[in-house]
């Protein structure tokens, strides 16, 4: 039996990704602070034959998260993929240029993007050590490359995970253990920015699919139009 786990699932790409690995068998653990949200993924799943679970989960609670993906790993006897997406709130996460930015704003995004994807790995990674297999995946802006002044404080925590990522690729070469990056240098779904390319989540997703079956080799892949 296979399974992923999906940190920050959403309606679009997290929801995506698990049709892609659904569809190939993967039962799908799903997991983010919204119970009602992720009963309403867990539903849309079932209704297409993939088994799926919710375990909600704050990302900033460190305890929490790694219990929600051990709870995960022991219904479905274990967990092959670990995909970690979290999206901060709109309207709610603070947005500085580099010369605005003061170290409370970098913090708050070093604790969401970096701490919770360290946290979520070692919650999942001795086991995947033990078993000679296994894909860890982890999805930035391409802003995390390419930095924009308008979001300095979130790109400054991105290129920090992104760093992290590809030096746990390194780390793992040979291990059978497959570790990578997904920059993503479009909107999903609706364009942030008038102008900016919009793709839609299914075009996004087989990405993630292929680092885990062809591209293991990859440490990066940036999707772009």
């Amino acid at each position: 039996m296979t399974s992923i786990a999906i940190i920050g699932a959403g309606p679009q790409l997290g929801l995506a990704i698990a049709r892609t690995f659904g569809s190939q068998g993967f039962d799908v653990a799903l997991i983010s602070r919204n119970r009602e949200k992720l009963d309403t993924l867990v539903g849309k799943l079932a209704a297409e034959g993939i088994d799926a679970t919710a375990f909600p989960a704050d990302v900033l609670d460190r305890d929490a998260l790694s219990k929600a993906l051990q709870d995960a790993a022991a219904k479905f006897g274990g967990i092959d993929v670990l995909e970690y997406s979290p999206v901060g709130t709109l309207g709610t996460t603070v947005l500085t240029t580099p010369a605005e930015t003061e170290p409370a704003h970098v913090q708050h995004e070093i604790e969401f993007q970096l701490y919770g994807a360290i946290t979520a790995t070692r919650a999942v990674l001795p086991a995947m050590r033990q078993a000679g297999s296994g894909t860890l995946l982890y999805t930035t802006g391409a802003g995390s490359i390419d930095p924009v002044p308008q979001v300095g404080n979130v790109n400054a925590a991105a290129a920090a995970l992104r760093n992290w990522v590809i030096n746990l690729h390194k780390e793992l070469d040979g291990t059978g253990i497959q570790a990578a990056h997904v920059g993503i240098d479009v909107s999903i779904g609706i364009p942030a920015v008038p102008g900016f390319p919009t793709t839609q989540p299914e075009e996004i997703s087989p990405i993630y699919w292929d680092l885990h079956t062809t591209k293991r080799d990859r440490a990066e892949i940036v999707f772009s139009l």
